[in-house]
């Protein structure tokens, strides 16, 4: 496993900062995939938002038993990412 403290020094930074940095970087990507997977489910749904899925199933228009898992993966991509912007927001 790489020192944080040899790293730093061989990149000329201070622990802390590149500490920082890595975990930015980390959200950032891990954001963008959620991002993606939140895209395509609402655009094979239709929808803006879980608020909206759940709308669609009560009216109807989607199955909830054909729809069930794919709505709470939605509503959890979304929390997580609210989640992760939460962070970015404090970095």
């Amino acid at each position: 496993m790489i020192a944080l403290k040899q790293l730093a020094h061989d990149l000329h930074m201070k622990p802390g900062e590149l500490q920082k940095q890595g975990i930015e970087t980390f959200l950032r990507r891990k954001l963008k995939m959620i991002e993606s997977e939140l895209f395509l489910l609402a655009k094979k749904y239709g929808i803006r938002d879980v608020f909206e899925f759940d709308k669609m199933i009560k009216e109807g228009k989607f199955h909830e038993r054909d729809a069930f898992e794919e709505y709470f993966k939605f509503d959890n991509l979304e929390a997580e990412r609210d989640l992760i912007l939460k962070y970015l927001e404090k970095i």
